[in-house]
C-alpha cells in the first residue's frame, strides 16, 4: 500500500468514533462522502463567487438524520482549501441570531471559538488570524518606512463606513501596542473583545479605550466587520456556518420568532442584493422550519418570496441556484457505496482486512430494510451507527461472524427528536404554549 493511500490514524479514529456515536466526524469526511455532487458543485460556486468579492446565502434544508450536518462539515472543508476562514456553531435556546437577553451575544461567542482556518482546521484560530494580520502589516510597514501603527490605521481605514468598524480598527490597534510593548495582558483584552466576552461598555473601555462591545445589538454587524477584516489579513472571505436552525421554529413566543426571521430577511437581502463583500452564510434546517405557514419561515411573507422555490422545477428537474438545497435521500446504491467506504476506513485501506464481504453489505441493507423499511437510506444515521458497531464486535472478536450477528441486530427509526421536545415562552417560561395557537381560541 503507497503512502498515498494511506489514512491517517487521527482521521481513521475520528471517523469511526463519531460515527459510532450517531455524530458527524470534524476531521475525515472526504473519506466517506458518497453523492450530493451536483450539490456540493453548486456550494463550490458560491465559494468562489465570495472569494471573488462576492456574496451568497444557503438553506440546506432535509429531513433530520439526511445529512445537513456532514453537509455542512464538507462544505466547510472545501471553504477552508479556498483559504476563506470559516466560522459555525449550533443554534441552541440559548444561541439566537436575534434576542435582548444575550443569546445573540452567545451564538457570536460561540462562533468566534469555531473560528478555522486551513492551518487551524479544528478551531480557535481567532488570535492566529489577528497575529497574520498584525504581522503582514509590520513586515510591510518596515518596507515602506512607516509606522506600523499608522499602516494599521491606514489599513482598517475602510472599516469606519461599516457600523461599529471605528471601535474594530481601535481593538487591533491596541491589539498591536500590546505586541510591541510586551504588553500581553492588553493583547488578551483585544482578543476578549473580538471574541465577545465583554458584556459592559465599562469595561471595554477600561481595558481597550472603546465605548462599544459585541453584543445582542450588533451581531451581524461584527460579522461584516470580519468578513472584510481576513480579506486584509490575507484570507479569501468568510464562511458562516449555522446548524439547527429549527430551534428558531420550536421558539413558543411569536414575537421572538419573528425578530430572528427580521434578522435571517436581513442577512438574505444582503447576500442576493450584493451589499456585503466576501462573506457567505449556509445555514441547516428541517422542511417544517422552512413550510410550516404558521411559525416557519414561511410564515414571514418576506422570507416566504425569497426562499419560494422554482415552480418549475418539479418531476424531477431541479435547480440549485436558489436559496434553498434541499436534501434528496441517498439512493441503496450511493449507501453501499457508503457503507463499503467505512469498511475500507475501518481496515486502513487494506482490503485484506475487510471484516465483512460485499455479500455481507448487501444482507446487512436487507436486514435494515425489514427491520424499519425504506427510511433506513433515506435517513441514514442510524443504519450507519449500527453498522460501525457491527464492524467494531467483528474486530474485536475475531471468532465472531457478520452472519451470526446479523440475526441479533436491533436498529430503530431515526426520529426527529424535536417533535418531542416542549417549548418554552421566552416571557413567560411557560412550556407547551404557543402563543400563535391562542389566537384561533374560542371560548
Amino acid at each position: 500500500m503507497s503512502d498515498s493511500q494511506r489514512i491517517r490514524p487521527r482521521d481513521r479514529d475520528a471517523v469511526l468514533q463519531s460515527l459510532s456515536a450517531g455524530v458527524v466526524p470534524r476531521r475525515g469526511q472526504q473519506l466517506i462522502q458518497v453523492g450530493r455532487a451536483e450539490e456540493i458543485r453548486a456550494l463550490i460556486k458560491d465559494i468562489e463567487r465570495i472569494v471573488d468579492g462576492g456574496a451568497a446565502v444557503r438553506f440546506v434544508i432535509g429531513e433530520y438524520g439526511s445529512g445537513k450536518t456532514f453537509f455542512l462539515h464538507l462544505i466547510r472543508s472545501i471553504a477552508l482549501e479556498k483559504g476563506m476562514v470559516t466560522m459555525h456553531a449550533d443554534l441552541t435556546p440559548d444561541r439566537r441570531i436575534h434576542a435582548t437577553g444575550g443569546q445573540a451575544r452567545n451564538l457570536y461567542a460561540e462562533l468566534a471559538r469555531n473560528m478555522a482556518t486551513r492551518t487551524n482546521p479544528e478551531g480557535g484560530a481567532l488570535a492566529s488570524v489577528v497575529e497574520r494580520f498584525v504581522s503582514k502589516a509590520h513586515q510591510e510597514a518596515g518596507t515602506r518606512g512607516v509606522a506600523t501603527s499608522a499602516l494599521i490605521q491606514e489599513r482598517l481605514h475602510q472599516l469606519s463606513e461599516l457600523v461599529g468598524g471605528y471601535d474594530f480598527a481601535k481593538v487591533i490597534d491596541a491589539y498591536w501596542h500590546g505586541h510591541e510593548n510586551d504588553q500581553p495582558e492588553r493583547k488578551e483584552s483585544a482578543i476578549r473583545w473580538l471574541r465577545a466576552e465583554y458584556t459592559t461598555k465599562t469595561d471595554a473601555n477600561k481595558d481597550l479605550s472603546v465605548r462599544s462591545y459585541i453584543g445582542d445589538q450588533n451581531f451581524y454587524d461584527q460579522l461584516k466587520l470580519f468578513a472584510k477584516f481576513v480579506v486584509l489579513a490575507g484570507y479569501s472571505g468568510l464562511l458562516v456556518s449555522l446548524d439547527e436552525l429549527v430551534n428558531l421554529y420550536k421558539l413558543a413566543n411569536a414575537q421572538a420568532r419573528k425578530s430572528n426571521y427580521e434578522q435571517i430577511l436581513r442577512i438574505v437581502n444582503d447576500c442576493l442584493q450584493g451589499s456585503v463583500e466576501h462573506l457567505g452564510f449556509i445555514k441547516g434546517g428541517t422542511p417544517e422550519l422552512l413550510m410550516d405557514p404558521r411559525r416557519g419561515l414561511y410564515s414571514y411573507e418576506a422570507l416566504e418570496s425569497r426562499l419560494a422555490e422554482n415552480s418549475f422545477a418539479q418531476d424531477g428537474l431541479r435547480d440549485l441556484t436558489g436559496p434553498v438545497i434541499r436534501m434528496t435521500s441517498l439512493t441503496q446504491e450511493e449507501l453501499f457505496v457508503l457503507l463499503a467506504k467505512i469498511r475500507h476506513v475501518q481496515a486502513d485501506a487494506d482490503e485484506a482486512r475487510y471484516l465483512i464481504s460485499d455479500d455481507g453489505l448487501k444482507a446487512f441493507m436487507q436486514h435494515c430494510n425489514e427491520r424499519i423499511g425504506a427510511r433506513y437510506f433515506q435517513t441514514p444515521r442510524n443504519t450507519i451507527k449500527a453498522f460501525v458497531q457491527l464492524l467494531a464486535v467483528l474486530d474485536q472478536n475475531p471468532g465472531a461472524s457478520w452472519q451470526g450477528l446479523l440475526g441479533q441486530l436491533s436498529i430503530a427509526e431515526d426520529v426527529n427528536p424535536n417533535h418531542a421536545d416542549q417549548d418554552v415562552d421566552d416571557d413567560t417560561g411557560v412550556t407547551g404554549i404557543d402563543g400563535d395557537a391562542l389566537t384561533s381560541f374560542r371560548l
